[in-house]
């Protein structure tokens, strides 16, 4: 079966797709982090009915729970939106949206406020103050935490709690995003599959927000649960909706290096506390690599990094100079991930390495996070807005996802009357359960190898061509649309890094190592259109990948 058809892959059998209801939902939410349920709980305060699929339960499978280091936003003393911003564009390497930036800064306390009504029990210190934090590339102390490294998911937990109350909010765990389903050129509801029994469902909605996360799980090393594979991202890009930056990628500096994957994190915190990286010879690197050392922008750290463990003289995080004894209480979950592998961070040097954490590209969204496509919003993640540019500013992830959320909130509310919040319909009954899929997990095992070792931390030309061929080799093994889906994701995350001569940000090119002005522009392009580059740098063999493998109503119906 060639890439194309298994990029359009669909269930077998159509007519086996339920519909979830007889008539549409107001809004369908596709995930459960942060941004889903902060959109979902915004939606609901202005009175407007809404369904969040996830794939695990709450709580679990969403990176949100995971972010150690917390919310980055212009709440301290002498701190203004301006600096945040200031620091967010120089990260970002040219390619931040400015309007976008200074928005999102602007708002920052805003929704600050709104997390703390939600319960989430920020750090404060004994005069009531909420406590700061500084991290890589901030000029101030400006990240709202929570116990030193658990702010993820403490603000989660608060979050979980109030929308288990919201009677118009509608939680179905256990669902995978699968396709959008398309009326003409609207997204109009997407396919899910439910994990339990595979059975699939319709579900028809005004609106759809894709708030599923990022590609992380992409490659062998990374800090992301199993559910950050790009589906997302696929599914809206078969659907016809612009993707932008997908070659941006940011590796962690600081993951674990203990063999376990997901790779614990080391978060950011510690190097803002005064925590040094050694190699096995005890040297300081990145002393002799960059003015701010242990907090230069995280793609530098990443790389100094990784050229240490591949030479074989290995990295560490030595933090026994400044946490040492109370590393259990301002650190407890690092403290607890190293003590499980046997090491004590008190005493001893942590060995890390880089791991995939956050993609920068996404799909395309403006500044009230609409897509390219009518009737498509979203949010966290899987959307790329503009504001992070080519690099990520440490904690400001969390901050766009509850920004935008906001405003998605607000942009769908004001398109569709308020709701009788009680007027539910009911799922269908059980139905007989499709045939499990083959397996892929060997396919997706040599998938997430192939993009660490070409498509990693550090490219060239020549390793993304072999990337991409075997990308290809890889989609005749494909069987299920979950695998077909991180196809797509990895393809285009590929092609747009062939693309981009030269290095910038998360981005770097050991054949381009250089940063070239007239690359300085965020890049465009549709699934078509990533198939087009393909053919002309594999030389025209390899078979086009459609653009509408969406779905119609009819096809639901």
């Amino acid at each position: 079966m060639t890439f194309a058809q298994r990029a359009a892959l669909q269930p077998r059998d159509i007519s086996s797709i339920v519909p979830a209801g007889d008539k549409p939902e107001d809004v369908v939410i596709l995930g459960g982090g942060l941004a889903g349920l902060f959109t979902a709980l915004k939606l609901a305060q202005a009175e407007r009915r809404v369904s969040v699929l996830c794939g695990a339960p709450l709580g679990q499978g969403a990176a949100s729970v995971w972010a150690q280091g917390g919310i980055a936003a212009s709440v301290g003393e002498g701190d203004t939106f301006e600096l945040h911003a200031a620091d967010t564009i120089a990260a970002g390497a040219g390619l931040c949206d400015e309007a976008i930036v200074h928005g999102v800064t602007y708002e920052g306390a805003a929704r600050i406020t709104d997390l703390l009504a939600c319960g989430a029990p920020f750090d404060r210190d004994l005069d009531g103050r909420l406590s700061l934090s500084r991290e890589a590339a901030h000029s101030r102390a400006r990240v709202v935490r929570v116990g030193g490294d658990t702010a993820g998911r403490a603000v989660m937990q608060a979050l979980i709690a109030t929308v288990r109350k919201t009677p118009s909010i509608r939680v179905l765990e256990g669902f995978v995003g699968e396709s959008l389903m398309l009326e003409g050129n609207r997204v109009c509801g997407l396919i899910a599959r439910r994990k339990a029994d595979g059975l699939r469902l319709s579900f028809a909605a005004r609106s759809v927000v894709l708030a599923s996360g990022g590609a992380g799980h992409l490659y062998e090393v990374t800090t992301n649960p199993p559910e950050a594979a790009g589906q997302g991202l696929a599914m809206a890009a078969r659907a016809g909706a612009v993707i932008a930056d997908a070659e941006f990628v940011q590796f962690h500096p600081t993951a674990i290096d203990i063999g376990l994957d997901p790779a614990p994190l080391a978060t950011e915190a510690l190097r803002g506390e005064g925590a040094i990286l050694v190699n096995l010879a005890g040297e300081r690197f990145m002393e002799k690599i960059h003015p701010l050392k242990e907090l230069a922008p995280r793609d530098v750290v990443a790389r100094a990094i990784h050229r240490e463990v591949t030479a074989g003289r290995g990295a560490f995080l030595d933090a026994r100079a400044c946490v040492g004894t109370e590393f259990p209480e301002r650190f407890p979950t690092v403290y607890a991930a190293c003590l499980g592998a046997g090491i004590d961070p008190v005493s001893q040097p942590i060995p890390v390495r880089p791991a995939a954490h956050y993609h920068m590209g996404g799909v395309w969204t403006d500044a009230r996070g609409r897509s390219s496509l009518p009737g498509l919003w979203a949010a966290g993640e899987v959307a790329s807005t503009g504001l992070h540019g080519a690099n990520r500013l440490a904690s400001n992830s969390l901050l766009e996802a509850a920004v935008f959320a906001n405003r998605i909130a607000t942009d769908i509310a004001a398109t569709m009357p308020v709701c009788d919040v009680a007027d539910w319909g009911p799922l269908p009954g059980m139905t007989t359960p499709l045939a499990a899929q083959t397996s892929d997990r060997v396919t997706v095992a040599r998938l997430r190898k192939l993009m660490a070792t070409k498509v990693g931390v550090m490219r060239d030309g020549a390793g993304l061509k072999e990337a991409l061929a075997e990308l290809a080799t890889l989609s005749i093994e494909c069987d299920g649309i979950d695998c077909a889906n991180m196809l797509v994701c990895a393809r285009m995350i590929t092609a747009a890094a062939l693309l981009r001569e030269e290095s910038r940000g998360g981005h770097f090119r050991t054949d381009h190592p250089t940063t070239s002005p007239a690359l300085a522009r965020r890049t465009l392009m549709t699934l078509e259109e990533i198939d087009t580059v393909i053919r002309k740098a594999l030389g025209g063999d390899v078979p086009s990948v459609p653009v509408r493998t969406a779905p119609t109503m009819e096809h639901a119906r």
